[in-house]
């Protein structure tokens, strides 16, 4: 029961406090479920994201069934996913009604445009996080160079090249980047 409570407030903080969407919800959740109630280590959490973002629907949405189901079973997956939408539901039904209203006020798009900065450096903090751990399986502050994994590095930069030298769809990469990185490891024997 305690753990259940632990994931339903984990998730509650997660919903009201991830402005800007899916993605600036991770650094949140990595924060509730890995840093303050250790009820995941890094590299799970990691693992979940991978599948989080690979699955279709929201990110956030995602990673709350895949905690809650990974540490509670389906109650889990039930608190999680209604602790992260409530929040976010209330919220924005509450602001539609007040931006319907007044959204000729400058002031309104005077803190809109403030937020915009705020989202994008929590989508980059997620991204950073994940980059970090991918390349170097720790965090940015525990990086250390000689611990670089070349094959993850290869693979990244390859596929950031791809996606922006050619546009190539997003699915086509994750995809291509699995069979490779399998090839690889299993020529290596890193597996």
């Amino acid at each position: 029961m305690i753990l259940i409570l632990k994931l339903f407030f984990a998730f509650i903080q997660v919903g009201l406090f991830s402005v800007g969407g899916g993605y600036a919800a991770i650094p949140l959740i990595q924060e509730q479920i890995v840093n303050i109630y250790e009820l995941m280590t890094l590299e799970e959490f990691s693992d979940l994201i991978t599948v989080a973002e690979m699955t279709p629907g929201p990110i956030s949405i995602n990673s709350a069934t895949f905690v809650g189901m990974r540490l509670a079973g389906i109650p889990g997956v039930l608190i999680c996913s209604f602790g992260c939408i409530i929040p976010s539901f209330c919220i924005c039904l509450t602001l539609a009604h007040f931006y319907y209203k007044y959204r000729t006020v400058s002031g309104v798009q005077t803190v809109l445009g403030a937020l915009r900065p705020a989202t994008v450096a929590l989508i980059a903090s997620a991204g950073a996080s994940i980059l970090m751990l991918g390349l170097f399986q720790a965090e940015l502050k525990e990086v250390v160079m000689s611990n670089i994994r070349y094959i993850e590095l290869g693979i990244f930069a390859v596929a950031l090249f791809i996606l922006r030298k050619f546009k190539v769809n997003a699915v086509s990469i994750i995809l291509g980047s699995g069979v490779v990185g399998t090839i690889l490891y299993a020529c290596t024997g890193a597996i």
